[in-house]
């Protein structure tokens, strides 16, 4: 009987780093970097309070990128994970609407991306740190909104 392929960061996802991988009796399991960054920006998104993720680069630079045809949206966007054979840590940039409780938030945050990690993957979540990079005013536009109103020179008529 032929040994099983053992899949690769590789086989998983182009410009994966690491890959965490799991066996048992029946077989292994491999897990990409980016699948735990993806599982980590979709958890702290359903938390109220964050506008964004990201810094204001990859925000602006993500924007850019969502505009091409074809393209996908990268839903890890701002967030870096470390991946081990059992263990996980994550870091990830925020923007906060302006009138929440950070301390509060970035509890809920964690606390939602631990139960999420360690349900979905198996991995236990040994630390999530968490940047609160910007609070976005009311009145602020984002930055597509901001490109977008520069580019056709007029101001937007609803606010």
């Amino acid at each position: 009987m032929a040994q099983p392929h053992t899949p690769t960061p590789a086989d998983l996802q182009k410009g994966a780093v690491e890959a965490q991988t799991v066996g048992d009796e029946r077989g292994r399991t491999a897990l990409a970097v980016g699948v735990v960054e993806k599982i980590a920006g979709m958890a702290a998104r359903e938390v109220a309070g964050i506008h964004a993720l990201g810094s204001g680069f990859s925000r602006t630079f993500g924007a850019m990128r969502d505009r091409v045809p074809g393209s996908k949206s990268s839903v890890g966007r701002g967030i870096k994970a470390e991946v081990g054979e059992k263990q996980t840590a994550i870091d990830i940039a925020l923007v906060v609407e302006y009138g929440v409780v950070i301390p509060r938030l970035a509890s809920e945050v964690r606390a939602n991306i631990i139960e999420a990690v360690e349900r979905m993957t198996g991995l236990e979540v040994v630390e999530v740190n968490i940047a609160v990079n910007d609070v976005h005013l009311p009145d602020e536009l984002d930055e597509v909104e901001e490109e977008e109103s520069s580019s056709s020179g007029r101001r937007p008529r609803v606010q």
